[in-house]
């Protein structure tokens, strides 16, 4: 089936470049599978001259690339096409015959459904591949540091370029379904959503590496606490509480031994510090505590809210912002806190809600832009799961949530449906042309 011509996505719209035109700025798409090539994610901005190295020995003849969020332009005598649109007579199949209305409308719906399976592979390949990379690399930080401190930084700047170049963001919410517990990782989802924050903050680009390293190694002291007190499901006694607070200094200890900037140290030792000078390990307070280390602070305690040891304690991401919002804001400095909403609206991704229209779903995805219309993934037990409809609620304003509600409080067969994830794990996604499958009943049978 041919996707019809309203349905041509920006991806499409692309220039081309030959490999040995490539130059550093350009945006450019790798067009193999993850497993064909060394990169973290098959779109990126070229950095260095390595990287066009690595690109050349793939044997692709052109690349895809994106005047918009290149520095530079590839260079016309150099071999460098011109631009490739597509047209009407690409995209359409002339000799097919005139599809009935009903039959056009299933036609969108699949156009949809399989664009956006190919936009959530492509953010599940980019995020598996950067998490097996931390993990590898946090394995051997001590027995190898040069070398993994080398593969964390280049996931690191990766994903702060792609940030920065990006206008807009799509925040998804990965499912149990890619890796179960064993993908979530908590450095990960640190970095990841320290880095959007640092977005929304406007942070200096050259501090965003800084900032992930640090939200990546933040916990890295915790290798010298006994596994019985950091892995311990039950409350800890005060004897371990005080042994776990530790984790700082050591951390900082470990960091200078393996060479860490300063600011990198100032995050791995003040993460536990609070805006009100109730935290820890020094009760630093307000201004005394490094700007990175207050945003990692804050991260950290969302995800420790979403994602603690015991599982069966998990806050849902709507009930641990509201916390972090309405009884712990003091430990936050206050511009930081904002962003984090702003970021991930009232309703994070991993969220299930009811609508006005009495209908249930998840939240799936927020829009840098419209953090509070977020994309909600429907309950629609006469369609399969894998072709449930998203309703972008940005494009509905008729339709609000009513209610954020507790997976536990499902229906059964509901609950099994929207599938709700044990673990919250978070990745981003700088391709945002997510349509609303279905805004009323009717459209969704």
């Amino acid at each position: 089936m041919s996707m019809p011509p309203d349905e041509v996505t920006r991806e499409e719209a692309v220039s081309y470049v030959n490999a040995d035109a490539l130059s550093i700025g350009l945006f450019v798409f790798v067009d193999l599978p993850w497993f064909r090539h060394p990169f973290a994610f098959d779109r990126f901005k070229i950095k260095t001259e390595g990287q066009i190295a690595q690109l050349r020995e793939l044997g692709v003849a052109r690349f895809r690339f994106d005047p918009a969020r290149s520095d530079t332009a590839a260079s016309p005598s150099r071999g460098a096409p011109e631009p490739v649109q597509p047209t009407t007579a690409d995209v359409g199949a002339a000799s097919e015959p005139e599809p009935e209305p009903d039959d056009e409308a299933r036609q969108r719906r699949r156009a949809r459904h399989a664009a956006r399976r190919m936009r959530m592979a492509r953010v599940e390949r980019a995020f598996l591949q950067s998490g097996r990379t931390v993990r590898e690399a946090n394995r051997n930080l001590i027995a190898r540091p040069t070398e993994s401190l080398a593969a964390l930084n280049e996931v690191l700047g990766e994903m702060a370029s792609a940030l920065l170049s990006a206008p807009e963001i799509t925040i998804h919410a990965m499912a149990d379904r890619i890796g179960g517990e064993e993908t979530y990782s908590h450095e990960l989802n640190t970095a990841v959503m320290s880095l959007l924050l640092a977005r929304q903050l406007e942070v200096p680009e050259v501090q965003m590496p800084l900032l992930g390293l640090g939200a990546m190694l933040h916990d890295i002291g915790l290798a010298e606490i006994p596994d019985r007190v950091v892995k311990k499901r039950e409350a800890l006694t005060h004897a371990e509480a005080e042994l776990r607070k530790l984790h700082c200094e050591y951390g900082v200890k470990r960091g200078h031994q393996i060479g860490l900037p300063p600011a990198v140290l100032a995050v791995i030792g003040q993460h536990h510090e609070a805006w009100d000078g109730s935290g820890y390990p020094k009760g630093a307070s307000a201004d005394r505590i490094h700007p990175l280390a207050r945003v990692v602070a804050l991260v950290n305690e969302y995800d420790n809210l979403c994602n603690p040891v015991d599982v069966m304690r998990a806050l849902t991401p709507y009930e641990a912002l509201s916390i972090l919002f309405t009884q712990r804001r003091n430990r936050f400095e206050g511009r930081v806190l904002q962003a984090l909403v702003r970021q991930l609206g009232v309703y994070p991704p991993g969220t299930v809600v009811a609508l006005s229209d009495d209908r249930l779903g998840m939240v799936v995805s927020v829009n840098s832009k419209a953090p509070l219309r977020p994309g909600v993934m429907l309950y629609q037990p006469e369609m399969p799961k894998d072709e449930a409809g998203l309703l972008n609620l940005s494009q509905v304003p008729e339709i609000n949530i009513a209610k954020a509600m507790r997976p536990g409080d499902l229906p059964r067969e509901v609950h099994d449906y929207l599938s709700p994830r044990t673990r919250i794990a978070y990745f981003f996604d700088t391709e945002v042309d997510i349509e609303t499958d279905c805004s009323n009943p009717q459209e969704a049978a």
